[in-house]
């Protein structure tokens, strides 16, 4: 691939310009829209890597316009929000969003981000080249492919939901701690990132589990981790 294609979408002109501008330094390209009606149409025009998606907009806002995307699309999406919308930030994760950055943000962090998204969506990840297709009864994922399936049916999984699953079963019956599991799916070091993973897990498990109360494949090991049942 030769450039990618981010879209930035904030309400604020200052914002979008300002991250227009890191974005191009880093020989990216970048689509620009502000508001969740106005991204819509823009994903609909373009080829799009990765979205920049902030949370309070008119016309859309951020968690609407995530809920409409991910009907359709697995592109990452990172959320910009302030700190007062942690709320609205774990609710986004929960339907789909793959990250969050929080405003203000360091310029250097949201380019870590951009770039760690954009290795696991474009690239097999750390599982490159094994391409198996692991079966644990009833849970299947094919590497290849790049899909999950339950019971033959398929699971719609965002790509953030998708590394974790693959981590897991590909070390089934291996426990792995919330830092372990934010470290090797994000690429980066585990900072108070306990929460992020946790919704994500429960984003999963909303997708696989018959009955969450009772997991048959995703397990927590109280003060320790999560695995992947054998």
């Amino acid at each position: 691939m030769n450039q990618y294609v981010v879209l930035v979408v904030d309400d604020d002109k200052d914002i979008r310009d300002g991250i227009e501008i890191y974005l191009k330094n880093e020989g990216m390209k970048v689509i620009k829209a502000q508001d969740g009606v106005e991204a819509l149409e823009c994903l609909n025009k373009h080829e799009v890597h990765l979205i920049l998606l902030d949370i309070m907009m008119p016309r859309m806002d951020g968690i609407a316009a995530t809920f409409k995307i991910r009907e359709q699309r697995s592109i990452p999406i990172i959320i910009l929000s302030a700190k007062s919308e942690d709320t609205d930030k774990i609710l986004g994760l929960q339907i789909g969003a793959d990250d969050y950055v929080t405003k203000p943000f360091n310029p250097l962090e949201l380019i870590a981000r951009v770039k760690s998204q954009l290795r696991r969506y474009v690239t097999l990840g750390p599982f490159e080249g094994l391409n198996k297709t692991i079966d644990l009864n009833g849970l299947t994922i094919d590497q290849a492919a790049k899909e999950v399936t339950l019971y033959g049916e398929p699971v719609k999984l965002t790509p953030t939901e998708y590394k974790i699953v693959e981590l897991l079963m590909v070390n089934a019956g291996r426990v792995f701690s919330i830092s372990e599991i934010y470290e090797r799916v994000w690429n980066e070091p585990c900072y108070n990132s306990e929460n992020t993973v946790a919704v994500h897990i429960r984003g999963i498990r909303e997708k696989i589990e018959i009955d969450r109360k009772n997991p048959r494949f995703l397990k927590v090991v109280w003060g320790i981790g999560y695995k992947m049942e054998k």
